[in-house]
């Protein structure tokens, strides 16, 4: 049991007692149940891959979406992590391929451009038919200074470099929303 809870407690986000109360069900639910989540484990490793065009969780060479001849090859979508393509995949709203940082620069941290897949996103480019590259990075300071970075990086290329937009919720009230994001939705702001 306490070797179950360490492991468990290696997870991210998982504390001590977060990690007694899974290994605690886990003593009592039927053989069924815990036989299946380990098989799940232990298939995660060896049947997930990660896609050789955009670095995506694919369980072929290439994902299903740059597989897919309907995406717009030429507009790629700029993302940290599978968790940020898969929100923008929800709203519908992009219809073009993707490429995963896996991780933002964080100098504090020790990361660097060659801990993250932006000589991946260059190589990309510079190989063509891309008119367009939308920054879909977080508005921390993380997520700033990659996307300042990838400008950067970009800026020789014959590509439109694009940054989405940041600022009021749908549905926000003023009154409720914090300065640095009203000032980012006042710098951001477009004609009607």
């Amino acid at each position: 049991m306490n070797r179950l809870i360490r492991n468990l407690c290696k997870l991210p986000g998982i504390g001590e007692k977060t990690a007694e109360r899974l290994a605690t069900y886990m003593l009592h639910a039927s053989d069924v149940e815990v036989s299946a989540l380990a098989k799940s484990i232990g298939e995660l490793k060896k049947q997930v891959n990660i896609c050789a065009t955009c670095f995506a969780l694919s369980d072929t060479r290439q994902c299903r979406i740059c597989r897919d001849p309907g995406r717009d090859a030429g507009m790629i979508c700029v993302v940290e992590s599978p968790a940020d393509m898969a929100a923008i995949e929800r709203s519908g709203a992009f219809t073009g391929v993707y490429h995963l940082l896996q991780g933002l620069l964080s100098p504090m941290d020790g990361i660097g451009p060659a801990d993250i897949r932006i000589a991946e996103l260059v190589a990309r480019v510079s190989a063509g038919n891309v008119r367009e590259v939308v920054i879909a990075t977080s508005t921390n300071i993380e997520g700033e200074a990659t996307a300042t970075y990838i400008r950067s990086q970009l800026k020789s290329f014959p590509v439109k470099t694009t940054r989405i937009a940041s600022g009021v919720p749908m549905g926000g009230e003023l009154k409720y929303v914090d300065q640095v994001t009203l000032k980012k939705a006042l710098e951001a702001r477009h004609d009607l």
